[in-house]
């Protein structure tokens, strides 16, 4: 994880956690190399503080559940099991399908066309070399749809799923063709907002999210397989 030092004109508890949640924001926690050991003396000296707000914020993670304090051994990120990811998935897709619905009711046509402007990026067809871009823009499509949908509620209890989803979502994204099929998804979802297609809007992107449930559970399920048999047969 790589930091910079932190202003202390702000109140410090507060920014330290800050900083150190957009910086788990950005990290692939579900790679299978991904380092989830974190070290408080790095962190604390790249932000250029003491361990003490340091840790103020750490235990803020901790109650969020992004991080788990090991006595004697240290603090790691925090990563879902597969039963508990194919469930946070099933209730992201309720939670943005009923934005959809709202959206599509509530929304202005200024901020139905914000999301036109995010997935017009990417029209060229050429996307090989710009999966982490497209990641980005992917998960602000996504924020931007529960944002639109005026309901606060639905977004904060999205929220309380985002940073997780993130994850699996930035994983997923370099596996499969999962790139080109959500660039065609996203085209349909924004043409039935601007028909003002409540019904239409929200299965496809009840749809959309359940491709990534049906995905996860069929491909990272059978690499947890090959795994265990790989330490298994030593």
């Amino acid at each position: 994880m790589k930091l910079s030092p932190i202003n202390t004109n702000f109140t410090l508890k507060d920014h330290v956690y800050e900083k150190l949640k957009d910086a788990i924001t950005g990290m692939d926690i579900y790679d299978e190399n991904a380092e989830l050991r974190l070290d408080e003396r790095s962190l604390a000296e790249q932000l250029g503080i003491s361990r003490t707000p340091l840790r103020e914020a750490i235990a803020r993670l901790e109650r969020d559940g992004l991080v788990e304090v090991v006595a004697r051994k240290g603090v790691y990120l925090q990563r879902k099991s597969m039963d508990e990811i194919l469930e946070m998935i099933v209730a992201w897709a309720a939670l943005e399908s009923m934005a959809a619905r709202l959206a599509a009711q509530r929304a202005s046509d200024s901020e139905i066309a914000r999301l036109r402007q995010i997935a017009s990026k990417y029209n060229d067809g050429a996307l090989d070399n710009r999966i982490s871009e497209y990641s980005d823009d992917n998960i602000r499509f996504h924020q931007h749809i529960l944002e639109i949908s005026q309901c606060a509620l639905l977004k904060d209890m999205a929220d309380g799923l985002f940073l997780h989803m993130q994850a699996v979502r930035l994983r997923a994204m370099n596996e499969a063709d999962r790139v080109q099929r959500s660039v065609v998804d996203h085209s349909e979802i924004i043409e039935a907002l601007e028909a003002r297609d409540a019904d239409l809007a929200e299965r496809l992107v009840r749809e959309h999210t359940l491709r990534l449930h049906e995905h996860v559970r069929r491909t990272w399920r059978q690499l947890e397989r090959d795994r265990a048999a790989a330490v298994a047969n030593g």
